[in-house]
């Protein structure tokens, strides 16, 4: 097995809950709320990681820490080797020519004032490829998502949704990076724009040899892309493995329950029936023990005061759990 390209180590990232002088006044001792807890994982050479959770758990933030666009306050963020967090901004600038980042939406994140053309070069300006005629460059790129040339005269106000997104995949490809991390790459798009962008990215990573990490809220999207999913609640990994595995055997109760309310389940699959109770709890005020437990069916008294270890299920599939769903379960649901 290949070395991995980027490897992620306890990641942690903490925001500022509070102004000094209120902390102060208040006898806030610490005024911050961590919004990522220890985040672990590797992703490969034409590998599709999959961060999965609902709104605010921290997956986008991961994204953004990795990419040094919000900074870490303690773990390891490795891209071909080289630790990423603490380079100096020159070094991090030059590595980032192997790394993009697809934003969510996909006509907002496009400069309304620049063309096509100047909007999927701007990545080679910035970073100096005076040897590149941009023109030509321009055309290579949009053929290589499936749009003509005359796409670069337009704006971003004259595109569909879709096509938009075909030209935040063309910017993304412009430095030929090694890894692309999309989130939520299907984000407002109809059912049948979704599949026509999904099936671009698998066929680019394919040729290109790219590792990508999708963050996403669509378990289809999951399903249909990636080789590896994450589940995360609360800015912390839940349960993590090979998606095959994560859909036709989950063993933590949050992973089953985004199961149940998927709208296309795995027909061949025996998920257990979660449904969830109540909203999640906030950041500020984290439930003890198990955070989960306050909305988990299946909690016990042991949840309510103990976290939960990383339990090992075999191969790369890890669960923090102290009650995990098993066969037995899920066929007697």
């Amino acid at each position: 097995m290949s070395d991995p390209l980027l490897s992620v180590d306890e990641l942690r990232v903490r925001f500022r809950s509070l102004g000094a002088l209120r902390a102060l006044v208040r006898g806030v001792r610490d005024p911050y709320i961590d919004a990522v807890c220890g985040v672990s994982f590797q992703l490969r050479a034409g590998e599709t990681l999959g961060l999965v959770g609902e709104s605010g758990s921290g997956k986008s933030t991961v994204a953004r820490a990795i990419m040094g666009l919000t900074p870490s306050q303690a773990g390891s963020v490795r891209f071909d080797g080289r630790e990423l967090r603490g380079l100096p901004t020159r070094e991090l600038r030059r590595l980032r020519a192997d790394m993009a980042m697809m934003f969510q939406d996909p006509v907002g994140s496009l400069s309304p004032r620049l063309t096509v053309r100047a909007l999927i070069t701007e990545p080679l300006r910035i970073h100096g490829r005076t040897e590149v005629n941009l023109d030509e460059e321009a055309d290579r790129l949009l053929d290589m998502v499936g749009l003509t040339p005359e796409f670069g005269g337009r704006f971003p106000h004259q595109l569909s949704g879709g096509q938009a997104r075909r030209v935040g995949v063309a910017r993304a490809l412009a430095l030929n990076p090694r890894l692309i991390i999309a989130d939520e790459p299907t984000a407002g798009l109809d059912v049948s724009v979704q599949g026509e962008v999904l099936n671009l990215l698998a066929h680019l990573q394919r040729k290109l040899g790219l590792a990508i990490l999708i963050i996403t809220h669509n378990l289809n999207v999951v399903r249909h892309v990636t080789d590896r999913t994450a589940i995360m609640y609360l800015g912390r990994f839940v349960e993590q493995g090979a998606t095959e595995t994560i859909f036709r055997a989950p063993h933590h109760p949050y992973t089953a329950a985004l199961l149940s309310a998927n709208p296309e389940p795995d027909p061949d699959a025996a998920h257990a029936r979660v449904e969830l109770h109540g909203e999640v709890p906030s950041l500020m005020n984290r439930p003890p023990g198990c955070e989960f437990h306050p909305r988990c069916p299946y909690a016990r008294e042991l949840c309510a005061h103990t976290p939960p270890r990383v339990t090992e299920a075999g191969g790369e599939h890890r669960y923090t759990c102290h009650f995990p769903l098993n066969a037995h379960d899920m066929a007697a649901a």
